[in-house]
């Protein structure tokens, strides 16, 4: 989302830390946040049936401080933006829709649901791997997270100790086999049934998919030219088509199965009891093969328009500055 060797924002910068309105507000801000996240903590362990539909069933400490820590953090970066390098609208609100959606399938009430309905366990993972971090990259927010965050944070952030594995994570091949492959594993019967009843293993499989879903869209949806981007707009292109087909041929598998695969949720207790095993498997194999291709399409489209602007701004610069010389030469002759 952003590249630490390219970045405008100096190694030394206080990284907004500096500005005047916010450093009061820092502390105040982390204060509300852990005071929500002990409200949470103590309400989930002593009448988790009061709490309303938008709080968290389970509370995951983690995930709850990562979500606010990083729309504190966005948000504190926007505002100490200099002039002239604030985000537009348009992408500010890109991102708070991405952080919003994927909250919503982890820390509210729908993950409870999720846990009792397959089809709503593929619609959780769509949204955490696909439409979330696909919304969350299109934003661009990598320099006002980098601005916004402790000054030590943001230089560790662009230290080789996290650059160079991402950089290696982000290679192509090993890109596209981990988006895939990481879908394909927690859909394995045996590894889906045993992530759903180990809660280690079930946050190990949450934090997987958003974390990889960042890391393959920011490669996808680079809007800059290569270099600095790691691959061609064509190359993207490529890449987000063709983790499309494995997707696909994944889905179909699912929906056209014959049998109960995934038997967890008849142990566990189907939320909606009218939807019975082969129809709920049948849903959840479908969110499978379209959302998941529908993203890729939209990948596509959304890299290919990024070309489109890239090229309108060399023509223009070319436009410039043959006008410039055409000027110069009359005024020398």
């Amino acid at each position: 989302m952003v590249d630490p060797a390219t970045s405008r924002t100096p190694p030394d910068s206080p990284n907004g830390q500096g500005e005047p309105g916010l450093r009061p507000l820092d502390g105040a801000v982390y204060l509300a946040i852990l005071a929500l996240g002990t409200l949470f903590w103590w309400w989930t362990r002593t009448d988790p049936a009061s709490l309303p539909v938008w709080a968290p069933w389970d509370f995951a400490p983690l995930q709850f401080l990562a979500f606010w820590v990083a729309a504190w953090w966005y948000a504190r970066g926007v505002i100490a933006a200099p002039e002239g390098e604030q985000p537009p609208l348009w992408r500010i609100l890109c991102f708070a829709v991405g952080l919003a959606v994927t909250y919503a399938v982890l820390l509210t009430r729908f993950e409870y649901l999720a846990e009792h309905m397959f089809f709503l366990n593929r619609i959780q993972h769509v949204v955490m791997h696909h439409l979330g971090p696909l919304l969350i990259v299109l934003a661009w927010p990598g320099a006002a997270l980098l601005r916004g965050m402790p000054a030590p944070l943001a230089r560790l952030a662009r230290s080789p100790w996290l650059t160079r594995p991402v950089g290696w994570i982000q290679q192509p091949l090993i890109a596209a086999l981990l988006f895939v492959g990481l879908i394909g594993l927690w859909l394995v019967p045996s590894v889906h049934f045993a992530a759903m009843i180990d809660p280690d293993l079930y946050a190990l499989m949450n934090w997987s998919m958003v974390v990889d879903g960042l890391l393959f869209w920011s490669l996808v949806l680079d809007p800059r030219p290569c270099p600095p981007a790691r691959l061609s707009f064509l190359g993207r292109c490529g890449l987000a088509v063709g983790v499309m087909f494995p997707q696909i041929l994944l889905g179909a598998m699912i929906t056209f199965s014959g049998q109960d695969w995934y038997d967890f949720y008849h142990w566990c207790g189907r939320i909606y009891p009218a939807v019975g095993a082969l129809r709920d498997q049948m849903f959840g194999g479908l969110i499978v093969w379209i959302p998941g291709a529908m993203m890729s399409v939209a990948g596509v489209i959304l890299t290919l328009n990024f070309m489109r602007q890239v090229e309108e701004r060399e023509t223009g610069k070319e436009e410039t500055a043959s006008d410039a010389t055409i000027i110069d030469s009359g005024q020398w002759t």
